[in-house]
């Protein structure tokens, strides 16, 4: 395994920017720009891995050079051992290159944030909900398996208990790398408890996976908010309901909405309410800036449309079928119970293989470059 022309000079840009923070973090102009800062100490640490790793290739590169000179020895016994060193030397430059291609895969920026999740009852009606709230049990159960918490924000309840629509927060270091793959359309197929006769139904719920945004990563100017403050209404106890603690913030040059009215304090919602405006502001952003570019990578794996159905739970045969992946897996209830880590994994490894191949092919050399 080697490295080609094109990620050759990755390397060499690699070594030019880490010089160049270096600069940067000693600039008396930079280092009173607290932001600026952080951004550079984040790109310098994860850069730093990367040129351990580029120091470790050069180091095994000299040592094959070494022993191939002295393979062509007068001297036997040299002969034999450059042999060795030579072997050792090919073993360790594949074995580093395997581990310089993986750094070298764009990381999301993202991946170690903390994330809010949002469930809605797609087709299906009273089922839908049902199956929202069993998805909402999935992920908190996740959650509790990776040690995150998990704080639900806003919700609304069917008449049987189950949620038209509930959003929630799961804290953890790296939620959102784990998790951002579940966004897009849920289907499940199956015989709901009040289906008399035995049929099978199917019914939908989408899943948005948002990266909790906070203050240096998003500055929002308080005039640019519109905050109403009305009588909660639904399920809840009477002093949510008697009184005026439901909060509606608009994002007015956005036009995006958030809402909450689960707690009885203003102060409360308006702060839930503020978390989940904020991650869907990051968001919209996000988006926006990847269309900007002509991000050919914007259907990739964990950015579904909401539209796209990319999971089925398929209950009769006790299969799920995830169509980014080339194979089903069972024990629908283990998964259901919170057993996500075998999916989240394979679906990790399909990304990071699908961006490699992309990082390979944009780093080849165009025919027209081609020496003749």
């Amino acid at each position: 395994m080697s490295l080609g022309p094109g990620l050759r000079g990755r390397l060499a840009q690699i070594e030019q920017r880490f010089a160049e923070i270096e600069r940067l973090m000693s600039d008396p102009a930079v280092v009173t720009d607290r932001r600026k800062m952080r951004e550079l100490g984040q790109e310098y640490a994860q850069l730093g891995s990367v040129m351990t790793t580029i120091a470790q290739l050069r180091h095994a590169e000299a040592a094959r050079e070494q022993a191939l000179e002295l393979v062509e020895s007068d001297d036997a016994e040299m002969r034999e051992l450059a042999r060795e060193e030579l072997e050792k030397a090919d073993r360790d430059i594949e074995r580093i290159t395997a581990t310089l291609r993986a750094q070298l895969v764009p990381r999301d920026p993202l991946d170690d944030k903390s994330v809010i999740m949002e469930i809605r009852g797609g087709e299906g009606g009273e089922e839908a909900a049902l199956f929202a709230l069993d998805l909402y049990r999935m992920y908190a159960r996740y959650a509790e398996r990776k040690r995150w918490r998990t704080e639900i924000l806003s919700q609304s309840e069917s008449e049987k208990g189950g949620f038209k629509e509930v959003v929630f927060r799961i804290d953890g270091s790296g939620a959102y790398s784990r998790l951002k793959f579940e966004s897009g359309v849920h289907r499940v197929q199956r015989v709901p408890a009040t289906e008399a006769q035995g049929r099978i139904h199917t019914s939908t719920a989408s899943v948005a996976v948002l990266p909790e945004a906070e203050d240096v990563d998003l500055e929002i100017d308080e005039d640019d908010l519109r905050i109403d403050i009305y009588r909660a209404g639904g399920h809840g106890g009477q002093g949510v309901n008697t009184t005026d603690s439901a909060v509606r913030i608009t994002h007015i040059p956005t036009g995006i909405v958030a809402t909450c009215q689960d707690e009885r304090s203003q102060l409360k919602n308006k702060a839930k309410a503020m978390a989940v405006l904020r991650a869907r502001i990051l968001a919209a952003e996000r988006e926006r800036r990847d269309t900007e570019m002509g991000d050919a990578r914007r259907a990739q794996i964990g950015r579904a449309e909401r539209a796209e159905k990319m999971r089925t739970y398929n209950f009769p045969q006790d299969r799920i079928t995830d169509k980014r992946l080339g194979y089903n897996l069972s024990s629908i209830a283990k998964i259901l119970d919170g057993d996500l880590e075998e999916l989240t994994s394979a679906l990790m490894l399909k990304d990071e293989s699908e961006r490699l191949a992309s990082l390979e092919a944009s780093s080849a050399p165009s025919a027209g470059s081609r020496e003749r």
